[in-house]
């Protein structure tokens, strides 16, 4: 309505149209869309300010924010957030290794109920790896949900959502905000784990698993192999079980890549973690930007054939100084590469030797991302200070999505079905009568 007016304003009906309403035009434009572009042959009101209609009285600052609420020409939830991005940061920051954290305690968001009773889904899945490790005598089925000691353990196990970590628990590189063991050189795979951790998941009724590990540059492939193996043994055991794969950049091996995801998974996650400018300060020198666009690319690619689809999934960490364009940036990016599922969490200093969090972002900025993103079209954005790369939310979701893609494919391979067994009847009919088979493309056959 206030863009309408203002059109008419500035054109030959600018005479007709009252001073307050002017000025309201005025109002209502600055909270939703920024300064509004009017000519310069009448004074332009205050931004702050808004006439009221029934007799020219200007209404100041919040008395002007709820006049136009009253009228809905603006909610009080989008003045603020549509033109400044919910109050994001605007100006870049570097994150140091020791700099200074947030002022003040850590913010009530992050608290999150205890998990656990007796009766959850959590305890069955609790005593079921316990058991399973004393059975194995004492050889660890590590979860990333218990060794990370992730807030989200009980809200994901209770809603049958679980993350094994494979190729043990010592990493080849070193990033800045991760505190798992480095070295160079790890101890060699378990090559009885793919074995294992499918009698142990086919065992707990768990509905979507979520395979990850710790980057291993010593492997010829990165342990595309090995992550395969175990997501066949798995589909094997449990067909309908929804597998998804958390995996590193493979150091960019293409065959690597393409081993992985066509081994049957259905979701394949590599995270991208932070915007362009800041991967060489957050990331180990041997990742990069570029690097995990083309995993990513070249994973839809390659799990995509022989009937098959395969979702790409990724992460990205906030609090690390980025300001909002470049997250809208690095978004346009994904969604170039095809990524079908975006995730948003709060970065959170491990330890002090890890670089600091350079601020908390609300929950309201989260928000913000999440409608920018569903915009973009993702097919889904998880975005919340809690929010970890393997989220019940959203495996929930990708497993009621895939399930919907499943049905929607097999009408249409039943419609194709009964397209080629007309089309052969065509064909045979057009050796015939040429003429039968063109009413048919008519559609004057049945």
């Amino acid at each position: 309505q206030a863009r309408a007016l203002v059109r008419r304003a500035s054109g030959r009906f600018r005479t007709l149209l009252p001073t307050p309403m002017l000025a309201l035009c005025q109002q209502a434009l600055a909270l939703r869309c920024g300064p509004p572009m009017l000519s310069a042959a009448r004074p332009t009101p205050e931004p702050a300010a808004a006439a009221a209609a029934d007799g020219g009285v200007v209404l100041q600052g919040e008395a002007a924010k709820q006049w136009l609420a009253e009228r809905g020409i603006v909610r009080h939830d989008m003045a603020p957030q549509d033109h400044d991005r919910a109050g994001y940061r605007s100006e870049p920051v570097r994150p140091k290794v020791g700099g200074d954290m947030p002022d003040g305690p850590r913010p009530g968001w992050f608290h999150v109920p205890a998990p656990g009773g007796s009766e959850t889904r959590y305890a069955e899945l609790k005593e079921s790896l316990e058991a399973r490790r004393a059975d194995a005598g004492g050889t660890k089925l590590a979860t990333v949900c218990e060794e990370a000691q992730c807030p989200n353990i009980g809200e994901c196990w209770n809603g049958g959502t679980a993350t094994i970590m494979l190729l043990g628990d010592t990493c080849t590189r070193g990033c800045k905000f991760c505190a798992v063991k480095t070295d160079a050189a790890p101890e060699p795979p378990d090559e009885t784990e793919p074995w294992n951790t499918a009698d142990a998941v086919a065992n707990w009724g768990v509905d979507y698993i979520v395979l990850t590990s710790v980057d291993r540059d010593d492997l010829p492939d990165g342990g595309a192999g090995h992550f395969a193996q175990t997501v066949g043994l798995l589909k094997f055991r449990r067909p309908e079980l929804r597998v998804e794969c958390l995996v590193s950049d493979f150091a960019g091996d293409a065959a690597a890549v393409r081993t992985l995801a066509r081994s049957g998974l259905d979701v394949f996650a590599h995270n991208v973690e932070t915007v362009e400018r800041l991967q060489p300060m957050v990331r180990d020198r041997r990742a990069s930007y570029a690097q995990s666009l083309a995993v990513l690319r070249r994973a839809k690619d390659f799990g995509n054939c022989d009937g098959r689809r395969v979702y790409t999934k990724t992460s990205i960490m906030l609090g690390l100084g980025e300001t909002a364009e470049e997250v809208l940036r690095t978004m346009r990016d994904l969604r170039e590469a095809d990524v079908d599922v975006l995730t948003f969490g709060q970065y959170l200093r491990p330890t002090e030797r890890h670089l600091a969090v350079v601020e908390y972002v609300t929950p309201e900025q989260f928000d913000y991302f999440r409608r920018e993103g569903e915009a973009m079209g993702f097919r889904y954005v998880a975005s919340g200070p809690l929010v970890r790369s393997s989220y019940k939310a959203g495996e929930l979701f990708l497993a009621a999505m895939m399930d919907e893609d499943d049905e929607r494919d097999a009408e249409q391979q039943q419609q194709q079905q009964q397209r080629g067994t007309c089309g052969g009847w065509r064909a045979r009919g057009a050796r015939r009568t040429g003429s039968r088979c063109r009413e048919h493309k008519r559609g004057g056959g049945r």
